[in-house]
């Protein structure tokens, strides 16, 4: 058997909230955000989720609301920040099940492949506290160490797709061996081009979409800090009966917005 991968979305898939508003509670805590960049955000995020996240007119609006917004920031702050907070914010959030599944492929000899429509800054750092190195993630253009207002690549979506096949045409996978991993009806493009698909948590869409195909169904509910994790025995991923992501690249811009203002240039 040749090399394989398992990817995994990230967003109420590995960890129970949004990986990038997740950071704005410290930015509005400390002055860095307004009430209504975090209420706009909130809500951007819960109709993007409430419409299945797979109309490709919302994601076009969604990314050039992101390349706008986070024209002539400076990565080193993104980055910084996320650095900052990554322990506080993520780590708790983190599902047992998921770290114990990535753990399983892993020992398995499989790569993992966290697949994120947040950006590359946010979600890299995520990865390393799960062990994972492997990211496909939304890419901003860079000049001069800020972003250019330009998206490289925007992973959402069927785009999701595009990441994961030429990673898979680097490294050697053949997709029909390999699985995935999401809870988003968005994210059906990327479930169905590999031979393993399973939906974690699934919205009503995906839930669906999994009876229909025969897909697993996994619920993920204990989500607990890393410390806890090596101590505890690690839970399992439940089976639910068959038959029963993306606005994280807006909280990736509205961080960053406000902490430029108190940075030097």
């Amino acid at each position: 058997m040749g090399p394989s991968a398992a990817f995994f979305d990230l967003d109420k898939t590995v960890i129970a909230k949004s990986s990038a508003l997740a950071f704005g509670r410290p930015f509005y805590r400390d002055g860095l955000i307004s009430r209504r960049d975090m209420v706009q955000s909130a809500y951007a995020q819960l109709m993007f989720r409430l419409g299945g996240g797979s109309d490709e007119q919302a994601m076009a609006r969604t990314r050039d609301y992101l390349a706008a917004l986070c024209k002539g920031w400076r990565v080193e702050q993104v980055q910084q920040i996320v650095a900052e907070t990554l322990d506080e914010l993520i780590n708790p959030y983190v599902y047992a099940e998921a770290a114990t599944l990535i753990a399983e492929h892993q020992a398995a000899g499989r790569d993992v492949v966290l697949v994120s429509a947040s950006g590359d800054e946010m979600v890299r750092p995520i990865g390393a506290l799960l062990g994972i190195t492997d990211i496909i993630a939304t890419r901003m253009s860079i000049v001069d160490g800020r972003y250019s207002g330009e998206v490289e690549f925007y992973a959402a979506g069927p785009s999701k797709v595009v990441g994961v096949r030429e990673l898979a045409a680097e490294r050697g996978y053949n997709l029909a061996d390999c699985y995935a991993y999401s809870d988003s009806s968005s994210d059906l493009p990327l479930l169905e081009s590999v031979g393993h698909p399973s939906a974690v948590n699934p919205d009503r869409a995906l839930r669906r979409a999994a009876v229909e195909n025969g897909w697993p169904v996994l619920e993920f509910r204990h989500p607990i800090p890393l410390g806890r994790r090596l101590r505890d025995r690690p839970a399992v991923p439940v089976a639910a009966a068959l038959g029963v992501g993306v606005g994280a690249a807006i909280g990736l811009a509205i961080y960053a917005r406000h902490r430029r203002a108190r940075t030097p240039a």
